[in-house]
């Protein structure tokens, strides 16, 4: 299967965050653009992410611990695990989830 993300429909997940989602049967794969000042409250789900900074700087808080992403870091985040963010600016991040997102996907 070939796909392009321009062709994908945005889906927004809270205020600020819209991502265009390739579901598999193993995983998600969320290309999420975020607005400058939008925070992401802190969370947790069973599935573990893999968050890839693209561009921009995100704060990210996992487990009580907070850095200022940039691009190219990456944040794996266990299931289960408490975490959180803010844009400082806009940004452009790519999520992988493990297993699927069926809540995302009963959304769209």
């Amino acid at each position: 299967m070939f796909l392009t993300t321009e062709n994908l429909p945005d889906f927004e997940i809270i205020a600020g965050y819209t991502a265009k989602m390739i579901h598999t049967d193993q995983l998600t794969v969320m290309h999420v653009t975020v607005k400058a000042g939008h925070d992401l409250p802190e969370h947790q789900h069973p599935h573990e992410q893999i968050t890839n900074i693209i561009a921009g700087e995100f704060e990210m808080t996992v487990d009580g611990v907070t850095k200022v992403c940039r691009a190219g870091d990456v944040i794996v985040i266990a299931g289960n695990k408490a975490h959180s963010g803010r844009a400082l600016t806009d940004c452009r991040i790519i999520d992988v989830f493990n297993p699927p997102r069926e809540d995302y996907k009963a959304k769209e």
